[in-house]
């Protein structure tokens, strides 16, 4: 992975969408093969459960799903696995009968979880949050790599359940309720791509004021926080370098960060360095799951993800 996150603009969209629409898998019955390429049995495949996993823009959404198969032994016994993880990117503003783009992985079989989250707007993290990550980059295939884990003042740690961007070109992995962590514990951690190295910490004066967010990234080296305030209501607000810009302008709790998009009481918001944060008129609804997802447009009108 290049230490640089690049955007992943319209243009490269385009090319990439061009080069791999001609390449896409299709589900159903196949031979599962040795390693060696040969034929070893017939397998029967079966869709796994299609989630939403990021967004790339104000119209693109990303889902991810995979391959169940299952083989039934001469002695009676089944043996089951998993693979052909697949990434597909669809637009949630337009009725559309597809996804405009998908990426498949071409393996039969699969321990690996190369899907936990999205680190930017064209990158998917995986691993197992502790000693290996991999990233996902759209239109290329999952890169792996194996880090070396320390600590620098703090004594507990934690798994990983975010990785988002951070200073420096490197990226802050979270765990869940970490950065209020008291006593010895790890409120946060740094993972280098460069150095293949994941440190955790504990917020020096400088970073404290990030115990009190929900979530956080950097965005063109500002520090960006969500956090929900709870009172009588759950009101959302966005602080940026220590500085609160006041509550959003929907009353609503927030979401966390989906790339540059969130999610503000079912509103998706575009976060931009210039912009702040623009609120659409797009409303996201029944979850993650993408049979029971769906987009609400400007006029009223549902928008689903079809296969």
């Amino acid at each position: 992975m290049e230490n640089k996150m690049n955007k992943f603009g319209a243009e490269k969209m385009l090319a990439v969408m061009a080069l791999v629409l001609a390449c896409v898998c299709m589900w159903g019955c196949g031979d599962l093969l040795r390693e060696d390429g040969e034929k070893e049995f017939t397998g029967h495949y079966v869709k796994g459960n299609a989630n939403v996993v990021g967004f790339i823009d104000d119209s693109l959404v990303i889902v991810y799903d995979f391959q169940y198969w299952n083989q039934d032994l001469a002695d009676g016994t089944q043996i089951t696995g998993t693979g052909k993880q697949r990434l597909r990117v669809f637009n949630y503003r337009v009725q559309e009968d597809g996804p405009r783009w998908a990426d498949t992985l071409d393996n039969m079989t699969e321990v690996y979880d190369y899907v936990k989250g999205q680190l930017s707007d064209s990158v998917i993290w995986g691993g197992n949050g502790r000693n290996s990550f991999s990233f996902w980059k759209l239109g290329e295939v999952p890169v792996v790599k194996g880090v070396s884990v320390g600590k620098d003042g703090c004594d507990v740690d934690y798994g990983v359940r975010a990785l988002r961007p951070w200073l420096n070109e490197t990226i802050i992995a979270l765990g869940e309720e970490t950065l209020n962590a008291g006593g010895s514990g790890c409120q946060y951690a740094v993972l280098d791509t460069v150095l293949n190295t994941l440190t955790y910490k504990r917020l020096d004066a400088d970073l404290k004021w990030i115990e009190k967010c929900d979530d956080v990234k950097t965005l063109k080296d500002k520090i960006y926080c969500l956090r929900t305030i709870v009172h009588t209501d759950q009101i959302g607000h966005l602080i940026v370098d220590n500085k609160d810009q006041g509550m959003l302008k929907i009353n609503a709790a927030i979401g966390p960060f989906w790339g540059n998009m969130l999610e503000l009481g079912n509103n998706l918001c575009v976060l931009s360095d210039e912009e702040g944060l623009n609120c659409l008129q797009i409303r996201w609804l029944g979850g993650i799951e993408m049979n029971n997802a769906k987009f609400v447009d400007e006029k009223g009108v549902n928008v689903y993800l079809k296969d």
